[in-house]
């Protein structure tokens, strides 16, 4: 039964008390996103999950960034690799989250932690990136399956912190990840400033992330195409709901 539980995009953007489980750098994080109708969407996150909708379609993101210094709260040194998520929005009990289709990541001993630590889909790919200024170029192949990922864009217009309401801050503030499955949910939650966002435009995209989450390849253009230069960020949980 869906929730009636309205949906605080506030509450989440705010530090959790105590220490983190962790410490992380985001950097040059591009979002790209489809949409598609709700039912293709529903067919493949756990029934326990409410998706989370804009305009009353399903949004998928494709996220390509880098990953720096990545440290569990007890560790001596962090990790640097390179990252792309493939991603929808969803909600539980009033509260919207993310929630991962999968995850690649050019660090072996990255996904093995992650799949060890938050049961997150995480796969082990060849990756790489470059910048010329404002052009960027970014490309990921799975190690097993050859699922690939490239993308080229250029950095646009500056739009500072999304407000509340539009859609950018819809896309964007999602501080809170979200699993589930035989009847668990589970919620891990970051905290860092506000994205700096900018508009970029695609020069080149080749995606197969998409189709291997199960959804059909997208026949239309991204819907939105944003960016940031990066953040620092606080990891807290995973922990049972």
């Amino acid at each position: 039964m869906p929730s009636c539980l309205p949906l605080d995009r506030i509450a989440q953007a705010r530090r959790p008390r105590g220490s983190p489980s962790g410490t992380q750098r985001w950097r040059e994080l591009l979002f790209v996103h489809f949409t598609f109708a709700p039912e293709l969407v529903r067919a493949l996150v756990p029934k326990e999950l409410e998706l989370d909708l804009w305009d009353d379609r399903a949004w998928v993101g494709l996220v390509p960034f880098k990953m720096e210094g990545i440290r569990p709260r007890f560790a001596p040194f962090g990790l640097d690799f390179l990252e792309t998520n493939l991603r929808t929005y969803v909600h539980y009990r009033g509260e919207p989250g993310v929630f991962f289709f999968s995850l690649e990541a050019s660090s072996w001993l990255a996904v093995k932690a992650a799949r060890l630590g938050w049961g997150l889909p995480y796969f082990h790919a060849d990756m790489s990136t470059r910048r010329e200024g404002e052009r960027v170029h970014y490309a990921a192949k799975r190690r097993h399956t050859k699922v690939e990922t490239s993308v080229e864009y250029s950095l646009g217009e500056r739009l500072g912190p999304s407000k509340e309401g539009t859609l950018e801050h819809f896309l964007l503030e999602r501080y809170v990840l979200l699993t589930a499955g035989k009847g668990r949910v589970s919620r891990g939650q970051v905290h860092h400033v506000p994205y700096p966002a900018q508009r970029a435009t695609l020069h080149a995209l080749k995606d197969e992330l998409v189709v291997a989450a199960g959804l059909p390849q997208p026949t239309e253009a991204p819907a939105s195409v944003l960016y940031a230069s990066g953040v620092d960020v606080e990891v807290f949980g995973p922990w049972d709901v």
